[in-house]
């Protein structure tokens, strides 16, 4: 099989298509629960298409331009949650084939073809995380764009345009997903290694870097939105306060991952134990090792729960692995490894389905789906806000009001003392009053009696902690 993917045919891409295809579609004929993270972003995408504008009508810590994304497919269609999996898997192909292009034209390895790709691509297939549509998933697709820009075209040295256009990549990244900045230390270390004036080009990169931003921030300054911009999403992210909000459970997070550990680790022993010809391979090697080491500090920093997080290792993962499927005098076995790596994904991907999760000590990922509020069945088709952190309601309703986060929320509600949260509260629900309100933080006859004009609309209904306006 090995052997088959090396060559760089074009029926070999048709195989890898027909391959991740078979692994993926009866996941998806199966059904894939929804998500959080997937809630959270139709929520946004509804809210965006109805005219609200990202921090100002919507208090919530997505970073712009994903939130721009999900209001995009929203307009297009209502939940969208299909299309949602769908753009996930064709954002994982483009990743995969955009990897595979680059370490081939970079000559990193001796062999070319698809093999790139195909580990790319079996070990994302691994977790559920990345069979749904992620801010981080997102964002990941522009750093992978801007590798080809942060090598160097010949030997001696950049073209200018090359590391500006490195950095707006990772300026545009980080607007997806804000985390994905820390890359610009990948960015830093390639210009030292591969640079002639290194300060002179991290100018550059920095440069590319602020102008995705200097863009947004104006855009935000004149809707007069700039200070919750940096309120509701920079000082949260950067805090850790939304940090893996909306993933599964580390404890679920790291059994998925023992089998791509496993890989990795082979992977580096392998390429730590081959000699490098050139001087640029080592270069290379010595990038993807700073990458794998960002990428680990940023699932460190969102505690490994963010929604996502594995796709942050695949590209230097990816990369050591071709050193396992490279020639060795004994040929049947990196082809035996792969056949193993196949099914063990298939394996753990099918737990469920084969009856084997007694067995593998993996909980399903179904018991983490996002279901409706069994309190709240009856609700139904209305536009309601939940004072609470549990988003379960929204599955059958629409969100009123800026209020998704209930964290961010605590801006207003958390300091009903003072004139100005109260001044917001009646002006938000004045715009857009929702239907019902679920009190689950108790906190409505305190309102009544603060915000009486808007509030006392509420009456509670024969459900507790519903009230319905009047």
């Amino acid at each position: 099989m090995l052997r088959f993917f090396k060559s760089s045919l074009p029926t070999r891409l048709v195989a890898l298509l027909l391959l991740v295809l078979a692994l993926r579609l009866p996941l998806v004929w199966l059904g894939i629960p929804l998500t959080a993270a997937e809630l959270r972003a139709l929520l946004i995408g509804e809210r965006l298409h109805e005219g609200a504008l990202l921090y100002r009508d919507i208090y919530d810590s997505t970073a712009p331009l994903s939130a721009l994304f999900f209001g995009a497919l929203d307009t297009g269609l209502s939940r969208p949650l299909w299309l949602y999996r769908i753009l996930a898997l064709l954002l994982l192909l483009f990743q995969a084939l955009r990897l595979n292009l680059v370490l081939n034209r970079a000559d990193v390895h001796p062999d070319r073809g698809y093999v790139a790709a195909l580990t790319y691509l079996l070990l994302a297939s691994v977790t559920t995380d990345l069979d749904t549509l992620s801010p981080l998933l997102l964002g990941h697709t522009f750093v992978v764009i801007a590798l080809s820009a942060l090598l160097p075209t010949s030997r001696e040295g950049y073209d200018n345009r090359r590391l500006f256009r490195a950095g707006f990549l990772i300026g545009v990244a980080a607007l997806c997903y804000l985390p994905l900045a820390l890359f610009l230390l990948v960015g830093l270390f390639a210009v030292i290694i591969f640079a002639a004036n290194s300060f002179r080009s991290f100018l550059l990169l920095v440069c590319g870097f602020l102008f995705p931003y200097a863009a947004v921030g104006t855009f935000f300054l004149y809707t007069e939105s700039l200070p919750n911009f940096a309120q509701l999403h920079l000082k949260p992210v950067l805090t850790g306060l939304v940090a893996g909000t909306d993933g599964m459970p580390l404890f679920v997070q790291l059994r998925l991952l023992i089998l791509p550990a496993i890989v990795v680790v082979l992977a580096l022993f392998r390429s730590f134990t081959t000699a490098l010809g050139l001087v640029f391979q080592v270069k290379f090697q010595q990038l993807m090792l700073v990458w794998l080491l960002v990428a680990v500090a940023m699932a460190a920093a969102g505690r490994g729960m963010a929604p996502g997080t594995f796709v942050l290792v695949l590209p230097p993962i990816t990369y050591f692995c071709l050193y396992l499927w490279q020639k060795s005098s004994r040929a049947w076995v990196p082809e035996l490894l792969l056949v193993l790596i196949i099914g063990a994904v298939v394996v753990v991907r099918y737990r469920t389905t084969l009856g084997l999760e007694s067995v593998i000590q993996i909980p399903s990922e179904q018991r983490y789906a996002v279901q409706p509020n069994p309190a709240y069945a009856s609700l139904q088709g209305h536009r309601l806000l939940v004072l609470g952190p549990d988003r379960r309601s929204y599955v059958q309703n629409r969100l009123a009001t800026p209020y998704l986060d209930w964290r961010l929320a605590q801006v207003d509600f958390g300091h009903l003392n003072e004139y100005g949260a109260v001044f917001r509260l009646a002006r938000n629900f004045a715009t857009l009053p929702p239907e019902y309100i679920i009190d689950e933080a108790g906190l409505l006859p305190e309102l009544q009696y603060k915000v009486p004009a808007v509030f006392s609309q509420y009456q509670p209904t024969k459900i507790p902690k519903v009230y319905q306006r009047r």
